[in-house]
């Protein structure tokens, strides 16, 4: 069954020149919801939000909208996955304050943190024991992309991020076990800044829509917010699904 793709960005700030096409709200997300059905809350990985403040991130959405919250960087880049639990145990409790809108975990590793069996296994097993959300990883060393390291996607039941730019040909693939398929573009040619062509927003489409038959649930996660050209290519890339979607109504009308 064909599962359509929940496209959003890194944080939900909508440039001055996008705000036009977006809906009336309470809130800048509120805002954001009336375009977008997902969304990754960023911020958690610099510093901590009470629960509080997730309750009310979460009743200032839609019913279909859906969150995921990347793990603080106390825990991916300081413990480096190691010695974790208490820190796990707060950020659990913070984000349970979504509720059912809480789409899942993402996991940035840091670009020199090699792959060790024992070290991921306990760090994600542990992640696993406290939360039953799904979870994404985006490794950024080559050692990640290994047999080892698959085997670990499929105990845990992990999805590995598809990144661009991307360290290898792997790494540009959204891969891993379970439902969830994950994307993130932070920019190209420079990260955080470039806004992406429209040949690139179009094989991206492609990639997604193939995945999309298989039973997963595609995510598409914009990152070059630097100059606001987030809002622009998830816009842009939900015109591309648009047109997909009508072009196969109108085949199937045909037949």
């Amino acid at each position: 069954m064909k599962t359509m793709p929940r496209i959003g960005c890194a944080g939900w700030s909508i440039p001055a020149r996008h705000r036009p096409l977006f809906g009336a709200g309470d809130s800048v997300l509120a805002c954001y919801a009336t375009r977008f059905d997902a969304v990754e809350v960023n911020s958690s990985f610099y510093r901590p939000h009470q629960r509080k403040t997730y309750e009310r991130w979460a009743r200032s959405v839609p019913a279909h909208f859906r969150f995921s919250v990347k793990a603080p960087r106390t825990i991916t880049h300081d413990l480096r996955l190691e010695r974790t639990g208490a820190a796990l145990d707060r950020f659990v409790e913070e984000i349970g304050g979504l509720g059912d809108k809480l789409g899942g975990v993402l996991v940035q590793l840091p670009p020199s943190l090699a792959f060790d069996a024992r070290i991921a296994a306990n760090f994600f097993g542990m992640l696993r024991r406290r939360s039953s959300a799904r979870i994404a990883c985006e490794p950024r060393h080559r050692s990640w992309f290994s047999d080892a390291a698959q085997a670990l996607w499929r105990r845990y039941r992990i999805a590995r991020v598809g990144a661009d730019p991307a360290l290898c040909d792997e790494a540009a693939v959204a891969a891993g076990t379970g439902t969830w398929r994950y994307w993130r573009w932070h920019g190209s040619p420079r990260m955080y800044y470039s806004a992406y062509e429209d040949a690139a927003l179009r094989a991206l489409a492609a990639d997604v829509a193939a995945e999309s038959m298989s039973g997963t649930e595609p995510w598409i996660i914009f990152d070059n917010t630097a100059l606001g050209h987030a809002i622009g290519d998830a816009l842009r890339l939900q015109s591309l699904f648009a047109g997909r979607a009508r072009s196969g109504r109108s085949a199937e009308r045909r037949r």
